[in-house]
């Protein structure tokens, strides 16, 4: 999975700066989550933490959120993870290529294997803080860049970096809803979406692929764009309806100047009374803004931009507005 040569983005996955929308500083900035408590072995949670703090500007949660994408933090029993390779060739818990690992495994960190080997985890997390210091991470100039630079696919980079919020309570960067015909205001601050919105918004792009299927709502299988909705909240402990029409009728349409927060559900079709389309917001890439949703017929669950105006046109709907699950119902 791992590739030798760098790569950069021309902008913060979620975040018009260098490094907006990725939690700040060094390994001890960030205290860990309840979700990363309950997900990362305690091990794993140290080490993580350990590594990145040879990084300063390389948040802990973003090299423990490519843990656990990779293995499962270790714990995975599909190949290539404690011995031999999968099918790209790739090895251990950080699923690095041999090439790869070479160039970033020595000096051997404390308590690593000597030789060191992508199999021992200690080499392996502390090969994986080197490389993303080496590609954007150090003093935090392009975190995303250097997640990228992990591994080439932009929806990986969504993913890992929703994770990587959820297990430091951190929020992304987020973007100002404007007026009809104003302009996309982007700042670094703001409050966290809370978890359920992380937690929703992590368990969807887990999903990117999964066909569309009208009425689908299965892992693996198929959904639907709100079936996609309601499937990922309901994981994060929120029910909804099953319809777009239904879940935007059942929470109120946040105001103009609310801050977007990822997990916030974004609506489309021609008007407020007659919603068509809705996908979960994640964040600003480059000036554009993007969700996750289950698109239409012969589509995949992907990653995708779309207009954050209200009434601006997206393909034949509008954006007709957000709303934040847990905030209850509008008047």
């Amino acid at each position: 999975m791992l590739a030798g040569a760098t790569g950069v983005v021309s902008a913060s996955l979620l975040g018009n700066g260098t490094n907006d929308g990725v939690p700040a500083g060094a390994a001890g900035d960030v205290g860990p989550s309840s979700v990363a408590s309950g997900e990362i072995p305690a091990g794993m949670l140290t080490l993580y933490r350990a590594a990145a703090g040879t990084c300063p500007g390389l948040p802990w949660t973003v090299l423990a959120a490519i843990g656990t994408v990779e293995s499962g933090n270790g714990t995975s029993t599909l190949p290539g993870v404690h011995s031999g390779a999968n099918a790209a060739g790739a090895e251990g818990p950080m699923q690095f290529e041999p090439p790869t690992f070479a160039a970033y495994a020595e000096p051997v960190p404390p308590g690593g294997a000597t030789p060191p080997t992508p199999y021992d985890p200690v080499d392996a997390v502390y090969a994986a803080a080197r490389m993303l210091c080496a590609n954007g991470a150090a003093g935090g100039v392009d975190v995303p860049g250097a997640v990228f630079a992990y591994n080439h696919d932009e929806a990986y980079v969504a993913k890992v970096l929703a994770l990587a919020q959820s297990f430091g309570q951190v929020a992304p960067a987020s973007v100002i809803v404007p007026t009809v015909g104003g302009t996309i205001g982007g700042t670094a601050g703001g409050t966290a979406g809370g978890t359920a919105g992380a937690i929703a918004v992590d368990w969807a792009l887990a999903q990117v692929g999964t066909p569309y299927i009208w009425g689908g709502e299965t892992p693996g299988v198929g959904f639907d764009c709100s079936g996609l909705v309601q499937a990922a909240y309901k994981v994060a402990g929120i029910a909804l309806p099953r319809v777009a029409q239904d879940q935007f009728d059942a929470g109120s349409t946040l105001p103009q100047g609310t801050v977007l927060q990822p997990g916030d559900l974004v609506f489309f079709g021609t008007g407020p009374r007659q919603v068509s389309h809705v996908g979960l917001y994640l964040g600003v890439q480059g000036g554009r803004t993007l969700m996750v949703d289950a698109p239409h017929t012969g589509a995949d669950v992907r990653v995708e931009p779309f207009p954050v105006t209200p009434g601006a046109t997206w393909g034949s709907d509008i954006f007709v507005g957000a709303t934040r699950p847990g905030l209850g119902p509008g008047p």
